[in-house]
């Protein structure tokens, strides 16, 4: 899938997909997005939204490239990870140029979850996504 992009796709610029994430749903979909674990669950209502509507990923490509950029932010601000770009090898694997590499050694592909949420719907919630990788009390807004 192509699809344009308004940044390079790399680990200095995730925050600023993540910011344009948080502007488009407050004004597109009046969602605020605070950066807490607990948004994360607006994301997916969001989200869920688009998928009953029937819009497909194709469609929405950029706009859930951001999501998992917001993800992605929440994992390193609350989670304790950091953005990396990919190896060749992880790149066939993940399929998205950028991961986040969690303090324990383990890595996790937001963006990848995100296109995942719309296609399959609940099964794929990005607030349990987070939790899986940090450890949170299900519901938990505190920081990991």
């Amino acid at each position: 899938m192509e699809f344009r992009l308004k940044y390079a796709p790399e680990p200095v610029n995730a925050s600023l997909f993540a910011a344009d994430i948080v502007r488009a749903a407050a004004e597109i979909d009046g969602v605020e997005l605070d950066g807490t674990p607990g948004s994360l669950d607006r994301v997916d209502a969001v989200l869920e939204r688009l998928r009953a509507e029937g819009v497909t990923t194709e469609s929405v490509a950029a706009t859930l490239f951001g999501f998992g950029c917001y993800t992605g932010e929440v994992l390193v601000r609350h989670g304790g990870g950091a953005w990396r770009a990919v190896t060749e090898e992880e790149r066939a694997v993940f399929g998205w140029p950028l991961v986040v590499a969690l303090p324990g050694g383990g890595v996790c592909n937001p963006i990848g979850k995100a296109f995942k949420r719309l296609e399959n719907g609940p099964e794929d919630s990005l607030g349990y996504f987070y939790q899986v990788f940090t450890g949170a009390e299900p519901g938990s807004t505190a920081s990991a």
